[in-house]
């Protein structure tokens, strides 16, 4: 074992085998762990999947974009950070590919994904 793999090792989140299955276009609830102050708190961010890369390895993470009063707000999240809490799948949307980066040009109904009824 070499020294990157007891690094990896050491940084891993155990919480990355409980994630869901998810996909671009699933609309997902990322629960992120927020610290203000000595406090911590959970703050629910709800979105869009718009990318995910290198799902297995430890420098995978994935964007979750949402428009909140009519901005457009992105956030990326590791797939091994440790203020990563918890991801909840609320819809599964159908994607042709697998980054919606064109979604950042759209707004109102021309941004919607549509429902995939078939993996629900």
């Amino acid at each position: 074992m070499n020294l990157v793999d007891v690094v990896n090792a050491d940084h891993a989140n155990d919480n990355v085998k409980s994630l869901p299955n998810f996909r671009t276009g699933d609309t997902v609830a990322v629960h992120a762990l927020i610290k203000e102050g000595d406090k911590k708190r959970v703050q629910v961010f709800q979105g869009t999947v718009i990318a995910i890369k290198a799902r297995g390895t430890m420098n995978g993470s994935f964007s979750v974009r949402k428009v909140s009063d009519g901005t457009g707000v992105e956030r990326l999240f590791p797939f091994h950070s440790p203020n990563l809490a918890k991801v909840e799948i609320v819809q599964r949307g159908k994607a042709r590919s697998s980054k919606l980066y064109y979604l950042r040009e759209r707004m109102g109904k021309a941004a919607r994904v549509q429902i995939d009824y078939d993996r629900a």
